[in-house]
Order: C-alpha cells, then structure tokens, then sequence
C-alpha cells in the first residue's frame, strides 16, 4: 500500500482528495492532547490528524468524521494499519453525526475557501470549500458534542483564521491559545492554529517559522515534528 511513511505509521492517500501536508503534519504536533481522554476529528481526511493525536496520546478514544466516501476508505485502511486501536471512523457529514458521549477534545482541518473559484474534481472542491462544513456549522458541532470543559483546535489561513476568530467570539468561544504560522522569515503570517475553550481564560501566544532563510526546516519546526517525520 503506498503512501507517505512516517516513523510510527503509513498514510495512504491514493483516494482521498486532500494530500499530506506539512500544514497537516505542523497542526498534528501542536494540538494538546494533554488530559483529553475522547477526542472527534471533524472532516478527518486520510485520518491523518487522528494518528498523529494517537501517537501522541495511545490512551485516547477517537471518532474521526469524514463526509467524502474515498478519503473514508484511505482512512478506514490507515487506521487499521496502524499500531493503535481505538480510532473509529464515520462516513457521515458532521451535521448528523450523533455521539454516545461529550469530546473533551475537537479537532479539524476544516474546508477553508468561502469564496474562491471552483475547480472541476468535486471531492477536492467539497475536502477545500465551506459549502459542506461552514465555520458556523464546526462551531455548533463543537458546543453540541463537546462538554463544559471541552476545547477546540483549529488550523486555518491567515485571512479565514482571523474571520473565525470574529465568528467564534461572538458565539461565546474564549481564545485560549493561537499560535501565527510564517513559511520563511520575513513572510507574512500564512496559517493560524487556535485553540477555544467555552470559559474565559489567558491567551497563550505562539508564533513558528516552518523555514530557515536558506529553506532547511528550523529548528523550532523539527522540535515540534521530530516524532513523526523519517527524516528528523
């Protein structure tokens, strides 16, 4: 089965729309599993987030979500090719899931172009377009299916972190941790990775350059990802 090999498990991805990226990779490392005993991974692609958190965390209970039926197959086989049980996944939009118990943790990678220009591949169109999971429809999934306690981490650019951020304050969301992303330095901020809690706390603020100015990974960069890269 090819796919992208990493130090503890092997994501196939020959059906799934969206590919590994680093963005995947970086957002995977940064969430805190800490003390999260059920996690759901809404839009969950190859499942690839899913390992990464599980890897991080053996102990944690997981239900990944996934509306496109091919990514569900690559997921389905990456998690039952991994070391790990505990990691369920569902064919389903988030819209319908229903869940036996509250997440102390949600996740997503979630569609991030509100208004650009579709292509002809409709599953790359549903895996990167908010039609099929808006940022208002993620953050009612998470208060419907998360506790008072529960967080939610999201990784988004610059332009759309900054509208969820708006959209999340006002529906009674708390910035816990954001952490901006630059490629190489000097360039403007390209991703942003948030984390809410639905009671007021501290900000964290985080920032990482994923590059050195010679184009080799920084060191704050390999830190982070070592765990799972081959070749860190």
């Amino acid at each position: 089965m090819a796919g992208f090999a990493f130090k503890q498990f092997t994501v196939a991805q020959s059906r799934s729309a969206m590919k590994v990226s680093t963005d995947g990779v970086l957002f995977g490392a940064w969430v805190c599993v800490t003390g999260a005993q059920r996690m759901l991974d809404i839009g969950a692609g190859t499942g690839l987030l899913s390992l990464m958190c599980k890897q991080r965390a053996p102990s944690l209970m997981i239900d990944a979500v996934e509306i496109d039926a091919q990514a569900c197959l690559d997921a389905r086989d990456n998690v039952h090719a991994s070391p790990w049980q505990g990691i369920r996944v569902h064919q389903t939009p988030i819209q319908t899931f229903a869940a036996d118990q509250p997440y102390d943790l949600v996740i997503s990678n979630p569609p991030y172009f509100n208004h650009s220009l579709k292509g002809p591949d409709v599953a790359r169109n549903t895996a990167r377009h908010t039609d099929s999971l808006s940022f208002l429809h993620l953050i009612e999934a998470f208060k419907l299916h998360s506790h008072a306690q529960g967080r939610l981490a999201v990784i988004l650019p610059a332009k759309e972190g900054l509208a969820f951020i708006a959209l999340a304050q006002q529906h009674g969301l708390y910035l816990a941790r954001r952490c901006d992303v630059t490629m190489t330095p000097g360039k403007p901020v390209s991703r942003l990775m948030l984390e809410w809690h639905r009671a007021q706390t501290g900000l964290v603020q985080e920032a990482l350059c994923v590059r050195t100015q010679d184009g080799a990974y920084s060191a704050t960069f390999i830190d982070l990802c070592r765990d799972f890269y081959l070749k860190m």
